[in-house]
């Protein structure tokens, strides 16, 4: 059996009987503690409980040494992959094939958009890589407030509602699309508004007045009219401490594949580049 911890997006396996060792040695160190209290009276027992302090304290220290040392290896390993990748020795890592990404959102938590200047070196990565289109989102809108600041930073990015969907894009021009928990909102309304308005129509021009089923094709055809659906992502990727989407509006997460990358304090261009790598060699089956 196996039990796992998270570090920066990778998962570390630990054998279920460690945490048993463990458990046991919290155990023990509340009976020694008993013992120690018991044994003011005798000589002896003293000797023995403060002779099973040491050793408990002894094995505790030891464990904390394997488990810091563990994720210390792995820290290091993930900063020589990222390394090894940014730098194009790991020459898979260097012709992405993004064919199967057309879109990809990324959610940060709203302590994290604040990071302006790392929010602009992500999109500016993701702009190397080829990205045709990127959806940012955090739950407060605070991405809109900088828009100014990361288009006067990349000039050469677009925001999406002023850019043709049809419109080809070279490997060079990224669509910047800003989303927040309010646009959902109004989305939701627009289209409500929008399909009630055709039910009228339809009960006043047609004599069959049995029941008007609303599929989500009619759904997404209201968002689509009000202005609201943009592109569904084929990859989201999570900054931050919450591992969820964080009120990314679902109706456009049918088939995403959902990655957490952790701070984005810490973010580094090798991690996102194995992100996208990973994606691409993954085979989704779509149900009937």
């Amino acid at each position: 059996m196996l039990s796992s911890f998270v570090l920066d997006g990778r998962f570390l396996f630990v054998p279920d009987f460690f945490f048993f060792f463990v458990s046991l040695i919290l155990c023990a160190c509340v009976v020694f503690r008993s013992m120690g209290s018991a044994s003011k009276m005798r000589g002896p027992n003293r000797w023995t409980a403060q002779v099973g302090s040491f050793s408990l304290r002894f094995i505790w220290h030891f464990i904390h040494f394997i488990i810091s040392a563990c994720f210390f290896v792995l820290g290091l390993a993930g900063a020589v992959d990222s390394y090894l990748i940014s730098s194009g020795l790991l020459k898979k890592y260097n012709d992405l094939n993004l064919g199967k990404l057309q879109s990809l959102a990324i959610v940060l938590d709203s302590d994290e958009a604040r990071q302006t200047s790392h929010v602009i070196k992500l999109l500016q990565w993701l702009s190397d890589v080829g990205v045709k289109h990127v959806c940012l989102y955090d739950e407060e809108g605070v991405l809109k407030k900088s828009k100014d600041a990361i288009l006067e930073k990349l000039s050469h990015i677009r925001l999406f509602k002023e850019t043709d969907e049809m419109l080809p894009l070279d490997k060079k021009n990224m669509t910047l699309e800003l989303a927040s928990p309010s646009d959902g909102k109004e989305a939701m309304e627009k289209a409500a508004n929008l399909l009630f308005t055709k039910h009228l129509e339809l009960r006043n021009t047609t004599e069959d007045q049995g029941d008007n089923i609303f599929t989500e094709a009619h759904m997404t055809e209201a968002l689509r009219a009000v202005g609201c659906s943009g592109p569904e992502p084929d990859l989201l990727l999570v900054y931050g401490p919450a591992r969820c989407h964080l009120g990314f509006p679902p109706w456009r997460l049918q088939y995403t594949e959902i990655v957490h990358m952790g701070p984005l304090k810490s973010m580094k261009r090798g991690s996102l580049m194995k992100a996208i790598y990973r994606f691409t060699l993954v085979r989704q089956n779509y149900g009937k």
